[in-house]
């Protein structure tokens, strides 16, 4: 990776200054501020860190979220902090959920008992859905 400028004062006026970590670092000529070149991490993908805020806010656990899309709960709880993701609390209904495709989502629908009760929310999942029901907890 190519370093730009410093970090600290933004001078292109910088020298190397050995190896840290197996990563090269540099001496700032301008301000004498040591700084290493930043490594890459792996970026996930827009679409699923706002399908796991959407989940997140549909009410799932990080952890049911973690099984369902593959994503560590600590990268969700990570995102729901850094977007300050605020979750409705409700606690007559509880949300459950099933993961479908489109045959057994059309036969889901297909029955009117389904229909009845509280909400209920389909969203895309790759080449499945997602089927979230709120139930009323039973007293």
């Amino acid at each position: 990776m190519k370093v730009e400028s410093c970090p600290n004062c933004g001078s292109d006026n910088y020298v190397k200054s050995g190896i840290i970590k197996n990563r090269q670092r540099y001496k700032c000529k301008s301000c004498g501020y040591y700084f290493t070149v930043n490594k890459l991490g792996k970026k996930i993908d827009d679409y699923y860190v706002n399908k796991a805020l959407q989940l997140y806010l549909e009410g799932l656990t990080y952890r049911e979220i973690e099984r369902i899309l593959g994503i560590s709960h600590v990268s969700i709880m990570n995102w729901v902090k850094k977007y300050n993701i605020k979750r409705p609390y409700n606690s007559k209904y509880h949300p459950t959920y099933k993961i479908l495709n489109a045959e057994e989502l059309s036969n889901f629908f297909s029955d009117r008992e389904n229909l009845a009760g509280a909400g209920t929310l389909v969203t895309e999942l790759g080449d499945k859905f997602m089927l979230i029901k709120w139930e009323r907890f039973r007293e």
